[in-house]
């Protein structure tokens, strides 16, 4: 198993976060509205909005491998409905994949997630050419529902999306 460490982030940890997070191959498979190029600005911007964010609805944690921070992991509420459903999102730096860090930190998370909140379920839905991200999910656990066919837009292509999920009691 992969020694990895979870851990909240302070501010101290801006230089990292943009090291790790100032990629465009990482970039690209990530959500918009993170910025390319990443600054230290940046991640001190995002580094102090999670601080502030409730922290029963927003689970983020550094992932620390090798005493280096090597990128971030986090669970976000749902709403509504949707209440007792979290999202989990992730990245990592590209010098650092392809190791079983992020399988474990995911592994990690969701355990910790289901320990300290009531959320029934966690989802995660990554574009679909990210086999890499797909196989993540795999071996922490996570069972494939199907293709969200068309569902995102990313640097101007419109692109399916697997969605894959994780119940309480599914974690050991």
């Amino acid at each position: 198993m992969v020694d990895v460490i979870l851990r909240a982030w302070t501010l101290d940890d801006a230089p990292a976060l943009a090291a790790a997070i100032n990629n465009k191959k990482v970039h690209d498979n990530l959500r918009d509205g993170i910025p390319f190029p990443y600054s230290e600005n940046d991640a001190v911007e995002y580094i102090s909005g999670t601080l502030a964010k409730d922290k029963n609805d927003n689970f983020v944690r550094a992932i620390v491998y090798d005493g280096n921070i090597v990128g971030n992991i986090g669970v976000y509420r749902r709403q509504n409905v949707h209440r007792l459903t979290a999202e989990v999102g992730y990245f990592l730096a590209e010098a650092y994949w392809g190791k079983g860090i992020m399988a474990q930190a995911v592994r990690l998370m969701c355990a910790y997630v289901f320990e300290h909140s009531d959320i029934v379920r966690i989802d995660a839905d990554p574009y679909a050419y990210n086999h890499a991200s797909c196989r993540v999910l795999e071996k922490a656990g996570f069972q494939y529902e199907g293709t969200l066919r068309r569902n995102a837009v990313k640097n101007g292509v419109v692109l399916d999306m697997k969605m894959y999920s994780i119940l309480r009691g599914d974690v050991s």
